[in-house]
Parts: structure tokens; C-alpha cells; sequence
């Protein structure tokens, strides 16, 4: 047995102990939960981190307190353990320190997390939704899904998300990718029609694999965009994940049509009463040659997300589930997080993609491997260039800093991956420049008016090396 997996025995066998009396003393074995893991990492996140968590989990009245009970009373204990030693184990120890070690080593963007689309194929088709174009031509073998996992643990990362497409198309190949690679954390985000109770039997099974079920507010917005019984199929489907303990969330794409539905409290409160953990928000993107720019939130909707978020987290006056939103949680990781700097994308034809927004490449799966993709001129441009803005409510090269795309597309040669309707990089910041004119004023205001948090992010840009350097102007 090597040093790794004794670790994952040694740790379970604790972790069965501390589930076994959870129902007897539910806060007492929690904080224990969070002191395991703060061991685990040893000096990996600060310690303010785990004493934070602990704050939390001893006040009653702390909303915090109240999520924790609801997961460890609603999630399967099984299940519950092989993702605590996927996650915490395998991600947060194993993954962050060797994640960190090869940043320096290899001088470019490694990343938490890898973005996958294991086929072009979905069975819905929703409004401004590029992949309702690309029918059911391209997917990624197993062979190929596998070896992105494989290549990627060596470099340290150890989580994994399907986008698509409609991930649970290829359902099987996810599972058997889930029950090798048990040191790994996996996430699909889906539109749950292809949930049902041998899908959660599996889910249970392999223990490490979490949903994020689409779905947009009410009946009527979410069916507006989705069609006709998706929110009904969703709700269905939260039920059924519900009742066997599964781990899930939801994941929402936030328009200029429905963002007060989606963050409504009668929309927020249902979600928790059906079981609900996370929920990943995401701001419209106008990408694709159809795209709607009418859709993308305005400035003052943005400001609203943005205080919004601070509310539904407070820990007095929040609600009990855990929500983020990529675009207005900027501040919280040192503004863009793509190109391999947190995460990058993989589309269905092999195309290594800075974003799953920006479907620009200069490498693919089938020609290179992962890190002479993120040692290539477009994850190096992203690399020398990050962050886009010290504002980092206006984090996106594309959304809210499209000059900066327009250039590094240039420079770099990158060839749109659009798999239908090839795109240029020109008029896909063309979409991007009012918004972009307009929120600008808006955000520094914000910006200047807030404090924010200091995610003491190593930027290549204030590195000695690139003090030496004689920068081309993309990059200052």
C-alpha cells in the first residue's frame, strides 16, 4: 500500500467513527469533521480559515450552523465519506500542494479544477445556449476522458466538472471514470432528464460524484429559456436526489429576464426544502453567432447580484446553502480564474479552451498533452496577463475587458472551436463593448466604495522575472 492510499485508509476509518455517533452529539462530531480537515492540510489554507467554520458550527443562531446539520443529516453517510476523502483528501491535500509545487516548477497556470464536455449531444435545446447548435457529432472517448484525469492528477488537480452538451448522456463512461479515480471529486452539471433511481443508486455507489440540476426561478422563466416541462422535469429530478440522500445542487444562468426569479427568497427557500446545497450562478455570456445580447444583465442588475450575494451569505440573515457566482466572487479569488490559473475547459472535439466562455484554441487532447497546452502562447498570454483589471468586479477579458481578448487573440494565432459556426474574436467582443462601456463607471464605484478580501494571489506580473522583462504591449 503506498503513502496514498494508507492516508485515505487511515482517514476513513476515523471518518466512520466520527459518522457513526453524528446523530448522538450532531455539533460536537462536526467540529470534529472541521479539525480533521484542518489537519489534513496542514499549513496548506490559514488557519483563520478552519476557525472560521468552527465560529460557525458552535452558535445555534448562526445560518451556517443550520446548513451543516442539513447536510450531514440529509446526505448519505456512505456517500458522505467517500466525498469528504475525494475532496478533502484528495483535492484539498494531496491536490493543492502539488498544484502549488508545479506552478513553480513548470512557470505557468496550473489549475484546481478541469471543465470537460464528454459530448456535443443534448436533448434539450435552450435559448442562448451555444451546444442547442452542435447536435450529436463530437464526444470524448473514455480512453480520452481518462486520460485527461490521469494527466491531470500528476499535476494536482483533482476536480472535475461536466458541462456539455448534457453530461449524463454518457452516464456509464462518467461512472466508471468516478469509481477509477476514487482520489478525484466529480461535478456534472445537468438539465436531469436522464436522472432516475438507478442513476442515484450508482451516485451513492461511487460516492464522488456531485449534480448541479439547471434550473432558472419559476415554472414560467425557467420554461421561457429551457422549454416547455423542464422545470417541472428538474423539480422531479431534486425530488428523487432528495429522497436518497444524494449530493446536488443547482446551476443557474442569470439573464436581464430573470434575475429577480432566480434570486427571489420563495425561489431560494424551495430549492433548500427540496434538498438543495450549492448554488452555482453564472452570469449570461453572448456567445455563439446567435447569441442575444439582450439577455446579459445590466450594470444595475449586476449591482444587485453583487449585494445580493453579500446577503444571501450573511451569517445571520442568509439562507442555509452555499451560492457563488463566477463573475461577482472576483474579489474573493483575484479576479479571472481561466486558462489554467483555477480552471480551464475541454470541449467535445478535444480543444483545450482558456474558458468554457471563450472557444478559442491553439491545442488539443489529441496532439498535446495538458501541460504543453498550458504551457502554449494562449494559456501563456492568459498566464502573463492576469488579472485583466485590478477591479476585480470587472474580472472577464471578453465580458468586461474585451480589448484584452481582441489581443491575445491576435498575438497568439488561437482559432475559434466553435463546433457548428466558427466565430471570430471580433464579433464576439463586439457583443461584449456596450455592456462593457457601461458597467466600467458602475463597478469602480462599487469597487472604490467596498472593502474586499485580500486573496494574496501570486500574479506572473509582479514576479521578478517579468520585471525583467521587455513585455510586448498585450501584456501592459
Amino acid at each position: 500500500m503506498n503513502k496514498e492510499k494508507a492516508l485515505r485508509f487511515a482517514t476513513g476509518l476515523v471518518l466512520d467513527r466520527t459518522l457513526k455517533y453524528i446523530d448522538k452529539d450532531p455539533a460536537t462530531n462536526i467540529i470534529k469533521l472541521v479539525n480533521m480537515a484542518e489537519k489534513l492540510s496542514g499549513k496548506t489554507f490559514p488557519k483563520k480559515v478552519f476557525d472560521s467554520f468552527r465560529t460557525a458550527l458552535r452558535d445555534e443562531n448562526n445560518v451556517w450552523f443550520d446548513y451543516a446539520m442539513k447536510f450531514v443529516n440529509d446526505v448519505d453517510r456512505e456517500n458522505l465519506k467517500k466525498m469528504f476523502l475525494s475532496f478533502a483528501l484528495g483535492a484539498g491535500y494531496h491536490g493543492t500542494k502539488a498544484v502549488r509545487e508545479n506552478r513553480e516548477k513548470y512557470k505557468c497556470n496550473i489549475p484546481f479544477i478541469i471543465l470537460l464536455d464528454p459530448t456535443s449531444a443534448c436533448n434539450l435545446k435552450c435559448k442562448g445556449c451555444w451546444s442547442a447548435e452542435y447536435g450529436h457529432k463530437f464526444n470524448l472517448s473514455y480512453e480520452e476522458l481518462d486520460s485527461i484525469v490521469s494527466q491531470g492528477v500528476e499535476l494536482g488537480t483533482h476536480l472535475y466538472m461536466f458541462t456539455g452538451g448534457e453530461p449524463l448522456i454518457r452516464k456509464n463512461d462518467i461512472l466508471k471514470l468516478c469509481r477509477k479515480h476514487p482520489n478525484c471529486t466529480f461535478l456534472a452539471y445537468t438539465n436531469a432528464t436522464l436522472v432516475d433511481q438507478k442513476f442515484c443508486d450508482d451516485m451513492k455507489d461511487v460516492g464522488n460524484l456531485a449534480l448541479a440540476i439547471s434550473i432558472e426561478g419559476s415554472e414560467e422563466t425557467n420554461d421561457y429559456r429551457r422549454g416547455d416541462g423542464a422545470y417541472e422535469t428538474s423539480v422531479k429530478a431534486l425530488d428523487l436526489l432528495q429522497k436518497n440522500g444524494c449530493l446536488y445542487g443547482i446551476s443557474v444562468c442569470y439573464t436581464a429576464k430573470n434575475i429577480d426569479e432566480v434570486t427571489s427568497d420563495e425561489f431560494l427557500d424551495l430549492m433548500i426544502s427540496k434538498g438543495v446545497k450549492f448554488g452555482l450562478y453564472f452570469n449570461y455570456m453572448p456567445v455563439g453567432t446567435n447569441a442575444d445580447v439582450e439577455l446579459i444583465p445590466s450594470p444595475e442588475q449586476r449591482t444587485f447580484m453583487y449585494n445580493w450575494l453579500k446577503t444571501v451569505r450573511n451569517s445571520k440573515t442568509g439562507k442555509p446553502m452555499f451560492v457563488m457566482d463566477f463573475q461577482n466572487d472576483g474579489e474573493y479569488v483575484g479576479g479571472c480564474i481561466a486558462g489554467g490559473r483555477n480552471y480551464f475547459h475541454i470541449n467535445s472535439a478535444g480543444d483545450m479552451e482558456p474558458c468554457v466562455f471563450v472557444h478559442f484554441s491553439d491545442a488539443n487532447i489529441r496532439t498535446h498533452t495538458l501541460l504543453e497546452a498550458l504551457k502554449s502562447p494562449l494559456f501563456i498570454a492568459f498566464h502573463h496577463n492576469q488579472p485583466f483589471n485590478d477591479n476585480h468586479l470587472r474580472p472577464c477579458p471578453m465580458l468586461e475587458n474585451p480589448d484584452y481578448l481582441r489581443k491575445i487573440i491576435k498575438v497568439t494565432g488561437a482559432k475559434s472551436t466553435d463546433l457548428v459556426n466558427q466565430e471570430g474574436v471580433e464579433n464576439l467582443c463586439a457583443k461584449c463593448d456596450k455592456f462593457s462601456k457601461e458597467w466600467q463607471p458602475v463597478a469602480d464605484k462599487l469597487w472604490a466604495e467596498n472593502k474586499h478580501p485580500n486573496p494574496k494571489t501570486q500574479y506572473y506580473r509582479d514576479t521578478a522575472e517579468a520585471m525583467k522583462e521587455k513585455l510586448d504591449d498585450l501584456v501592459r
